[in-house]
C-alpha cells in the first residue's frame, strides 16, 4: 500500500509490537499442553499482555480516541466521534491448543463508520489493511474479493457453537441448506481473519450470528473495500450494533444472504 496515513501506520507499528510478545507466548504454549493444568491461564496472560501493548502504543499516538476492546470496560475519549475497536487475539481457542491460526484485530471508527483497519497474522507474517476510500491490501498487494459467479465452486467459512451455546439448531439449518449448494464450508475459529480471507478472494462468503463488535471491526472494512458486501444477518440490522455478518462478492451476495436468512 504506496500511501499509507499516519493513523494506518501507527496501527500497524502497534499491531507488529503486540505479534512479538504473542508469538513469544506462542512458542510457550506447546509446553504447556503436556502440563495437567494445562495453558489456559498463560494464553488469558498472553490476551491481557497483548492488549496492553496495544491500548498503551494506540492511545499514546492519540490519546483524544475512545477504546472499546475485549478486556476492561469501554472507554470514552475526548473526541466523542474517533474510538479504536480492538481485539488483542481473535482466535484463542486456536493459540491455546497450538494451531496457528490467530489475529490482532484493530479498528478506528469515525461518527460510527470503519475507517482503517489493520488485521495482522503473526505466524504467516500477513498484514490486512484497509481504509476508507482507498482499497484493501496485505503487504503490498491489492486485495480483492473473488469473481466467481457459480455457487457449486465457492467456498464458505462460518463459525460453530460451542460449549452449550443455544443457537445450535439455527446454525445446523444454515448448514442444511447451504452444504448442498456449494464446494464446501469451513470453520477456522477467527472471524476476523475469516473476513479478511473473504476480502484476499480465499473464501467467497462468510457468515456468523453472536460475534462482538471487535471480532467484526476490521474485516467489514476489508471486504467493503476489496470489493465485496457486509451486511448484517438481520435486514436493516448493523453488523457492529448485533454482532452478526454476511460477506460475500457482489456476484454471489444476493442468492448466499437468502440462504443464510432462510428465504
Amino acid at each position: 500500500m504506496s500511501q499509507m496515513s499516519a493513523n494506518i501506520n501507527v496501527m500497524i507499528a502497534a499491531a507488529r509490537k503486540a505479534g512479538r510478545s504473542l508469538m513469544r507466548d506462542f512458542g510457550e504454549v506447546e509446553h504447556l499442553q503436556v502440563s495437567v493444568k494445562g495453558p489456559g491461564d498463560f494464553v488469558s496472560k498472553a490476551d491481557l499482555k497483548a492488549e496492553e501493548i496495544l491500548k498503551t502504543e494506540l492511545m499514546e499516538a492519540r490519546p483524544n480516541y475512545g477504546w472499546l476492546a475485549e478486556e476492561g470496560e469501554e472507554e470514552a475519549g475526548a473526541d466523542p466521534t474517533r474510538r479504536w475497536i480492538v481485539d488483542p487475539l481473535d482466535g484463542t481457542t486456536n493459540f491455546l491448543h497450538g494451531l496457528p491460526h490467530w489475529a490482532i484485530s484493530l479498528a478506528l471508527e469515525h461518527k460510527g463508520e470503519i475507517v482503517a483497519a489493520v488485521v495482522f497474522n503473526p505466524v504467516g507474517d500477513e498484514v490486512f489493511v484497509a481504509e476508507k476510500g482507498a482499497g484493501a491490501w496485505m503487504n503490498d498487494r491489492r486485495l480483492r474479493v473473488s469473481g466467481r459467479r457459480d455457487m457449486i465452486q465457492m467456498l464458505f467459512a462460518t463459525g460453530l457453537p460451542f460449549g452449550g451455546r443455544d443457537d445450535l439448531p439455527e446454525t445446523l439449518q444454515d448448514l442444511a441448506r447451504i452444504l448442498p449448494t456449494c464446494a464446501g464450508v469451513r470453520r477456522f475459529g477467527s472471524a476476523a481473519l475469516d473476513l479478511a480471507y473473504v476480502a484476499a478472494g480465499r473464501y467467497d462468503g462468510f457468515w456468523e450470528r453472536n460475534l462482538k463488535a471487535w471480532d467484526l471491526a476490521a474485516g467489514l472494512l476489508l471486504v467493503k473495500e476489496a470489493g465485496g458486501l457486509a451486511q448484517s444477518v438481520y435486514k436493516r440490522g448493523n453488523p457492529i450494533e448485533d454482532g452478526s455478518v454476511i460477506a460475500a462478492n457482489g456476484e454471489v451476495f444476493e442468492k448466499f444472504s437468502k440462504l443464510v436468512r432462510g428465504g
